[in-house]
């Protein structure tokens, strides 16, 4: 056989037709390399992973993308399918039937059925695993009961009638229960892998299987690198595109910001000065998360003298009054963080009857304003009720970030100037002791944070009630918790009185300052341009890359 290409007139050789042929083949396989290369996202991360097992995980902001529960957190927190295809809920608001996707499959091809979510959620609230996150499942029947080992797991109100089928019974009705249903920490878990795997059950990324769009690999427990992988096993793998996500720890951001403009990080976190140096570049991105910065009051603080002022309300609104939020937002921190109205950040939940946001509802006069005058005479009023002249009370704070080390001096400017009398001393240790000691109760007063879980009020509103874990100062008030009781219980499927529980309830923490409000972080990012589809959360699962691909 004889091949004639004719070019400029000429006929071409066989041996320059081959070479030109075989030009073309390794062009393509090169094209070929290069796009599954480019559908990878680089991301950096402020610290190593803890734990990637869903039962006893402090947080899952990322994990969304490796585990799903019956929905998926959308745009602006709507909810979209996940492992369910179906749900149906009673009319009492009490039992909800959810069906699963036929033929779903973990990411090692075992199948996923109705049973790995009952026992995924038994193993939770099981008292030994100790889960941090237990209070979640509150509502569900017997969950309180069963993690206070006062009950079987197998009266937990979750059941699986056949392989497709959970069904779930609830104490009462809960107005947010559908979007705790998207969050991680409710997908299913596989009995066998863990029988499998023992106490080696999550603590590397391959003792571990995945329900969600991407699997993790190169985690071996400790270590700085890490990778999400495509999930072929996925139920709606066609619509994933990036090939891979890659992870490296990078504790400073002028580091991160080197290694961005190298191109080898498509997304990097940038610190409050590099926010004002790079605000007007085209690359720079905020991603907003209803996260709030506040003070812990220790209400049985071990020191005598402390304890009456902590336990003090002229005290407390004192300090309260005493710091300019403006200038700690714009000035100090100057990231976008912006001044809170009360203990619920802005741009969570809106009332549903007037669309306005909680954040403005929950507003009260002379609470969390800067009134130096006012601040000054109550805290001499104060100082009188406790027949003190003078107190040193000591912030704990952390020291493995940027931002908490200016708040805390911040804070100790602002007050010892303000309040005569007034000896601010900081204690300043890494993040792991600083929770160790706030869950010790040794602290008068501590810089803490919290992020909303899912986008309603109760989120935030649930941690001051009275022996909730993450109450470290203890304060206890049967005001506020019957608010909350109320919200929970009697008028919790109506959703308008609902909404005006939470509002006297945010309304009360406002004028009693047991949790005291300094601002609502913000965060900003600089983002390659060629990086298209990455949905971002204010609360709960944060971060969500199933759509995310690269240009």
């Amino acid at each position: 056989m004889k091949l004639h290409l004719k070019r400029r007139g000429r006929v071409l050789t066989l041996m320059t037709v081959l070479l030109a042929l075989m030009a073309l083949v390794l062009t393509a396989c090169g094209k070929k390399n290069t796009s599954s290369d480019r559908q990878t996202l680089k991301l950096s991360a402020q610290a190593p992973l803890d734990t990637i097992d869903l039962s006893k995980a402090t947080g899952y902001g990322q994990t969304g993308n490796v585990f799903e529960s019956f929905y998926r957190l959308g745009k602006k927190g709507s909810l979209t399918p996940g492992l369910a295809k179906s749900a149906e809920v009673s009319q009492d608001g009490k039992t909800y039937t959810f069906h699963l996707r036929p033929n779903l499959k973990w990411s090692n091809g075992d199948a996923l059925t109705a049973k790995d979510f009952v026992y995924s959620w038994r193993r939770t609230l099981t008292p030994s695993t100790k889960s941090q996150y237990a209070y979640l499942f509150d509502g569900i029947k017997n969950a309180n009961r069963v993690n206070a080992g006062q009950a079987s797991v197998k009266s937990l109100g979750i059941s699986a009638p056949n392989k497709n089928t959970v069904v779930v019974q609830l104490e009462r009705p809960i107005a947010y229960f559908k979007l705790l249903m998207a969050y991680p920490l409710f997908a299913p878990q596989n009995q066998r892998i863990v029988d499998k795997y023992g106490k080696k059950y999550a603590t590397s990324s391959k003792h571990m299987v995945y329900s969600g769009p991407f699997k993790m690999t190169g985690w071996n427990g400790t270590g700085n690198h890490w990778q999400f992988v495509k999930n072929n096993q996925y139920w709606d793998k066609k619509v994933v595109k990036l090939h891979k996500i890659t992870y490296q720890v990078i504790g400073n951001n002028t580091t991160g910001v080197e290694i961005f403009d190298q191109k080898k990080l498509s997304l990097t976190l940038l610190s409050n000065q590099q926010v004002k140096n790079y605000k007007d570049d085209p690359r720079f991105r905020q991603y907003p998360y209803s996260y709030m910065t506040y003070l812990k009051w220790n209400f049985h603080d071990s020191d005598a003298t402390n304890n009456k002022a902590t336990n003090n309300l002229n005290i407390r609104q004192a300090i309260a009054l005493s710091v300019n939020r403006a200038q700690l937002t714009e000035k100090v921190l100057g990231d976008g963080s912006r001044v809170p109205t009360g203990f619920v950040p802005g741009g969570l939940a809106t009332d549903a009857k007037n669309k306005k946001d909680f954040a403005s509802e929950q507003k009260v006069a002379h609470t969390v304003a800067y009134e130096p005058a006012l601040a000054k005479k109550k805290f001499a009023t104060g100082l009188k009720e406790i027949d003190q002249k003078k107190i040193t009370l000591t912030l704990l704070s952390t020291d493995d970030d940027g931002t908490s080390p200016m708040v805390a001096q911040f804070l100790k400017s602002q007050l010892e100037k303000n309040l005569p009398g007034l000896t601010l001393n900081i204690r300043s240790i890494p993040s792991k002791a600083a929770n160790q000691q706030g869950q010790k109760g040794d602290f008068d007063i501590m810089l803490s944070g919290w992020g909303g879980d899912f986008n309603d009020p109760i989120t935030f509103l649930q941690i001051p009630q009275t022996n909730t874990a993450y109450n470290y100062g203890k304060w206890s008030d049967t005001k506020y918790d019957d608010l909350i009781d109320r919200a929970q219980n009697i008028d919790a499927n109506d959703s308008e009185k609902r909404w005006q529980d939470l509002i006297q309830a945010s309304q009360y923490l406002n004028q009693v300052q047991s949790f005291t409000p300094l601002y609502q972080a913000n965060y900003a990012y600089l983002q390659q341009n060629n990086v298209q589809g990455i949905i971002h959360n204010t609360a709960g699962t944060q971060w969500n890359y199933k759509y995310t691909s690269i240009k």
